[in-house]
């Protein structure tokens, strides 16, 4: 039998053997026997050596039941625990004495803090904020430069709170009550910055608030959600015509086919068991790109990435070991990590002259003839003079190559 198939017949096991109500039965029973004793020696004390003479052999049979339903647990934790620890053998991570975070412990605080706060774990976030402020953190000498003083400076701040407190309170009523007038009125606070984003989020707010009109939910009958949508129709969507002209005209085309939307060609925008899903999405990303921060946490997408990167480099850690070898690469993996595509931010460039990723201290660099080569290849190349491009004819000067920006 395979070590997963084990545990999960040992998982069943212990579920089974876990239930508890006999035993919480039994303490009940032992509880009542004692209670009953103790009233019967209030009311004549003379009767005490006798009642708890009575007492002492069902209170004895009521705890070996007791005792017995326990070892019967204790017994199936021993066995999953073993089970468990043959499918998960301890395996020694791998050690880097190239350890970025070190010198920036402040940071380090800073991104849990924040990833707390995301999370709308506040009173975790206050408890940990002011333990690191009793007990600040001391950097690490390494080779990376160390924290700057106002890496910390989150950690003493109760605004990004008030944000996010704000946020999932927007968040509450979207989600839990099918309110969007928060965050509407939250979007339409924040039009220009939106705007100039290329952000869409305040019409599909507004589409959806006509849809839940529309449709008639928390209204009395159909006529009443038809009146309320267009009125609102009328009030919202002149902001919106000259770059949703053609989805506001969708909506109102709709409207001939009230009594059959579902065979209507408008069905799909009526179709609204993912959208509020969608839409809560789409506000928290603005949100959080209005206060400067990433769409998803930062903790989240490093803890992530480093568990899918982390069997590839324990493989690589066991070969160095056998070959005798260190990795020497500072600035790179010393083998490719496939990511999934949304953990892929930026671009990168290999120099496909010393097969090297640009790093900022090896900037890439575009030739006249538009190739693009390493800056030291291109000092190897020319040497302070006149080259030929390595992959066509033209010549030109190492001062002609212009830096490109990834």
């Amino acid at each position: 039998m395979h070590a997963m198939d084990a545990l999960l017949v040992e998982h069943s096991k212990l579920l089974k053997r876990s239930n508890l109500l006999a035993t919480i039965e039994d303490v009940g029973t032992v509880l009542e026997l004692l209670q009953r004793a103790r009233d019967s020696i209030a009311v004549d004390p003379s009767s005490a050596s006798i009642t708890l003479a009575k007492l002492q052999t069902p209170v004895k049979q009521t705890f070996d039941a007791i005792n017995n339903d326990l070892r019967e647990i204790h017994n199936g934790l021993g066995k999953y625990q073993k089970a468990l620890d043959k499918y998960a053998k301890p395996i020694p991570l791998p050690t880097s004495d190239y350890d970025a975070l070190s010198s920036h412990p402040n940071l380090v605080n800073r991104a849990i803090a924040v990833h707390l706060l995301r999370e709308g774990q506040f009173e975790v976030a206050s408890t940990f904020m002011a333990e690191v402020a009793a007990n600040p953190p001391q950097a690490v000498p390494t080779s990376w430069p160390p924290d700057r003083p106002q890496d910390g400076e989150a950690l003493s701040s109760e605004s990004l709170q008030k944000h996010f407190m704000d946020m999932y309170g927007i968040l509450n009523e979207l989600r839990n009550n099918k309110n969007l007038l928060p965050a509407i009125e939250w979007a339409r606070s924040q039009r220009y910055v939106l705007q100039a984003r290329g952000s869409n989020l305040e019409f599909e707010l507004g589409r959806l608030q006509f849809v839940w009109l529309f449709s008639g939910s928390g209204a009395g009958h159909d006529v009443r959600g038809l009146s309320d949508a267009l009125a609102y129709a009328r009030q919202e969507f002149g902001n919106f015509q000259g770059r949703y002209l053609r989805e506001i005209k969708q909506l109102s085309g709709a409207i001939a086919y009230k009594s059959n939307l579902v065979e209507s060609p408008y069905r799909h925008i009526f179709d609204t068991d993912a959208a509020w899903d969608e839409v809560a999405r789409s506000f928290t990303r603005e949100f959080c790109s209005i206060l400067g921060l990433a769409a998803d946490s930062p903790v989240y997408v490093a803890a992530t990435a480093g568990a899918i990167a982390l069997p590839t480099l324990l493989k690589l850690a066991s070969i160095m070991k056998e070959k005798k070898t260190e990795w020497t690469t500072q600035d790179e993996l010393p083998v490719e990590i496939p990511l999934p595509p949304f953990f892929q931010f930026h671009s990168i460039f290999v120099c496909p002259v010393s097969k090297e990723q640009c790093t900022e201290q090896n900037p890439p660099m575009m030739l006249p003839c538009c190739h693009v080569i390493a800056q030291e290849s291109l000092k190897r190349l020319s040497k302070g003079t006149r080259f030929k491009c390595p992959y066509c004819p033209q010549e030109s000067q190492p001062k002609d190559a212009k830096r490109v920006y990834l």
